[in-house]
């Protein structure tokens, strides 16, 4: 399984961007996915998930009512549109996959990793 992020970039803050990453082998629906973000000096922390089969989402409430994770099926791609970015938001953010079933936001509980793509958000 491989995954591939990208999207970043430098925005102002009130801006928008949508990540993308693109996962190989199985269908993208087969894991549960989610991104996460790591800010310099601390630690990766959990940002969105979507549950395999089902598709259920959630978030952290940093960013609930501004982030929406989503998958296409077709193109085998997981998402995160982020709206309204705050400078907090800066970060590398990463996609993650896991074959089990249910809600994780462990980074641990995940099994395969994207590379990270870098987010900054200037005020």
């Amino acid at each position: 399984v491989q995954l591939q992020a990208s999207g970043g970039g430098l925005v102002q803050a009130g801006d928008s961007l949508r990540l993308s990453c693109a996962v190989s082998g199985r269908t993208v629906s087969s894991y549960g996915l989610g991104w996460f973000r790591q800010a310099p000096g601390k630690e990766r922390e959990f940002v969105a998930g979507l549950v395999k089969a089902a598709g259920s989402t959630y978030y952290a409430d940093s960013v609930k009512g501004r982030f929406t994770i989503s998958r296409d099926n077709a193109k085998n791609t997981v998402y995160l549109q982020m709206n309204s970015l705050k400078p907090e938001d800066t970060a590398v953010y990463y996609c993650g996959a896991r074959l089990g079933y249910g809600f994780r936001r462990l980074p641990g509980e995940y099994d395969y990793w994207g590379q990270g793509t870098e987010v900054t958000v200037s005020s």
